[in-house]
């Protein structure tokens, strides 16, 4: 019998049953949502961390970095270990520690011993991507592959939401240390259940059986010589520096500039992200397996225009003045929206043309990238261009450095990288769905040459 027959009868995601699926969706999901709860929470409560001790903007950006130097670093170990390990194990002791050293940070005594645990919960989610990714390309055939990895992004969005949501309340009512406390909890319990994922073979659910089957040499060069992969890695640097930055610092900004407290400005960022960036993840995944249908390059193109929307949005939604709030967050939600879309597309496209034993690395590998050089980048050098900013608008207006108004206007200024730094991914996303199709015909062929049919 024909190799593409015998695969349409017996279609590879059929070998894990559809309620484990469904549970590794569900247990993925949850996964990535504390995922981004934690990262999230501190971004949160910056205003009353700033105070405390009296940093710069600088500073509490740093602090934003902090957690993703290690995550890049150890990302890539990591991603080796989810292409010859048991990804469901690495899952698990990943959320474990992540979730206590997100409590722990709630014991800090200064900068320094909060930078510290900042930097213990990079290790820990550096964990989630490379083996998560790995799980869902082996359990999901490539037509059902984006909508399987948007609910799995999904989480994204939500606990980005709930993170500014529940940990504004929590602020508010019971001071900064409460939220880093409570955001700890859930993840002890997703760990305990990450032990019970399915773990398909390696390749299960392509239409040719190849295993663990792999190029020779050394798998980084062998993800590098993928001209996508090129594309993809420099998106994923400037997509990384934008959402960092402006989820670092946006409940600052609102307070600051628009006059809002933690509270509401948590409530804000919590439906902006949460609700309208949900959106975003589930209609990206379907418009993506849509367009790819009907071309490769379709999931990329989609991602695109996506971008190319939301570029201006971004634009207008700073170009609000102080105090008008609903009109900023009226632009802020379709870019937040169309933002969203490049996930799906994305991520999925990696999957579309990097061999299944490789796939761990070429997601750590792409995590190295968008972290060392995005989300590294992305707080930090916005909160050096928001003292820069304030120390010109302090010059000009005769006020201290430390003013309020000095550092609102400082933040908003800085803010305007976001929309900038969009333009250029445009460009770069573009590029990228170029090429897509003649590296995903190259992995079909090697793919085939390795099935024992031939």
């Amino acid at each position: 019998m024909p190799v593409e027959a015998n695969a349409a009868q017996h279609p590879p995601a059929a070998r894990v049953g559809t309620r484990r699926l469904i549970y590794a969706v569900i247990v993925l999901f949850g996964i990535n949502t504390m995922n981004f709860y934690d990262r999230q929470v501190l971004g949160v409560v910056n205003e009353p961390v700033r105070k405390l001790w009296h940093l710069s903007d600088t500073e509490l950006g740093l602090l934003g970095t902090a957690f993703v130097l290690l995550y890049a670093v150890v990302g890539l170990p990591l991603g080796w270990w989810a292409d010859v390990g048991r990804r469901k194990v690495i899952l698990a002791g990943g959320v474990l520690l992540w979730s206590a050293m997100t409590a722990l940070s709630g014991l800090a005594w200064n900068f320094g011993s909060l930078f510290a645990f900042r930097l213990g919960v990079g290790v820990g989610e550096a964990s989630c991507a490379p083996a998560a990714n790995s799980l869902l390309g082996d359990l999901f055939p490539r037509q059902q592959r984006a909508r399987a990895i948007s609910l799995f992004m999904l989480g994204l969005p939500v606990g980005l939401g709930l993170s500014f949501i529940v940990s504004g309340e929590l602020a508010q009512r019971l001071g900064w240390r409460a939220a880093l406390f409570v955001a700890g909890m859930p993840g002890l319990l997703l760990g305990l259940l990450a032990l019970a994922l399915p773990e398909p073979p390696r390749g299960a659910a392509e239409a040719y059986a190849v295993g663990a089957a792999r190029r020779e040499g050394s798998p980084l060069r062998a993800v590098l010589r993928i001209p996508t992969m090129w594309w993809i890695i420099l998106s994923g640097a400037l997509h990384n520096f934008n959402m960092y930055a402006f989820g670092h610092f946006l409940v600052s900004l609102l307070e600051r500039y628009h006059g809002q407290t933690t509270r509401e400005a948590g409530w804000i960022a919590g439906v902006v992200y949460g609700c309208f960036g949900g959106l975003g993840i589930l209609w990206g995944g379907w418009l993506c397996d849509w367009a790819v249908r009907r071309r490769v390059s379709g999931r990329l193109e989609v991602a695109t225009l996506a971008l190319l929307v939301a570029t201006p949005c971004l634009f207008l939604a700073l170009r609000q003045p102080p105090g008008y709030v609903w009109a900023f967050a009226a632009w802020l939600l379709p870019a937040c929206t169309l933002l969203y879309f490049y996930y799906a597309g994305v991520y999925a496209t990696i999957q579309d043309i990097v061999e299944p034993s490789l796939r761990g690395t070429a997601m750590a590998l792409y995590f190295f990238a968008m972290y060392l050089l995005g989300a590294a980048l992305g707080p930090y050098a916005t909160g050096r261009i928001s003292d820069y900013f304030a120390g010109r608008a302090a010059e000009t207006l005769g006020l201290p450095r430390t003013d309020p108004l000095v550092k609102a206007i400082g933040l908003h200024d800085a803010m305007h990288v976001v929309p900038l730094l969009s333009a250029v991914l445009v460009v770069v996303m573009f590029a990228a769905s170029r090429t897509v199709q003649a590296d995903h015909e190259k992995l079909q062929r090697w793919i085939r040459s390795h099935h024992p049919d031939g």
